[in-house]
């Protein structure tokens, strides 16, 4: 489980083919400082095991499901990602909860600076509109955002200069891909009123 505040943002080092998947050897900053083998992180909104550590890299392993359901597939060496360490019980929760398990890929299809601050459209898959509320919080690459507006295959956000300066968010441009996330608790409530209405 994590809360969306990216702790850092880590290099993409190495990609290595580990048939059927990739291990992703990434420097992780102080994201690496005390962790340990078996650890959950979450890179770019996905949660991964910490497989091996040296000198502030960790690999991670990612499977062809992952690779093909996520953005984590079209990472190159020497790309940036966002990196969060699993919440500690007693952590104080500044974000929403987030559990690292990618709903979708998402695309940037709009974006208005407005300096210091922009706003970005990003365009969804249909299915997860029942999720998406205005003022709801959805978690893109692992940054816990809030909804400006959604519509059925479509939502913006705006975003705070430090949002910007601080995770991947502030370097992507038209076209790019991003793993999305919806509200865990808008699942619950989904399919709540869908078995009501099956029944």
């Amino acid at each position: 489980m994590f809360t969306g505040l990216v702790e850092t943002m880590g290099k993409v080092v190495e990609l290595i083919d580990d048939p059927p998947g990739k291990r992703l050897r990434i420097d992780c900053g102080l994201v690496a400082e005390g962790a340990e083998l078996g650890d959950s992180i979450c890179i770019n909104g996905c949660c991964l095991t910490v497989v091996a550590m040296e000198a502030g890299r960790l690999d991670f392993e990612a499977g062809e499901e992952t690779l093909s359901r996520t953005n984590l597939g079209l990472l190159n060496v020497g790309g940036l990602v966002n990196l969060e360490r699993s919440l500690a019980v007693g952590d104080r929760l500044g974000g929403h909860y987030v559990t690292g398990h990618v709903d979708a890929v998402g695309t940037l299809v709009e974006r208005r600076d407005d300096p210091p601050w922009a706003n970005l459209r990003f365009r969804m898959p249909e299915r997860l509109a029942g999720q998406v509320a205005a003022k709801g919080s959805i978690a893109i690459d692992g940054i816990s955002l809030t909804v400006v507006d959604a519509d059925s295959d479509s939502f913006t956000v705006a975003l705070i200069p430090h949002t910007l300066e601080v995770t991947t968010l502030g370097n992507r441009g038209i076209g790019d891909e991003v793993n999305l996330e919806t509200d865990v608790l808008a699942k619950y409530v989904q399919r709540a009123l869908e078995t009501k209405s099956e029944g």
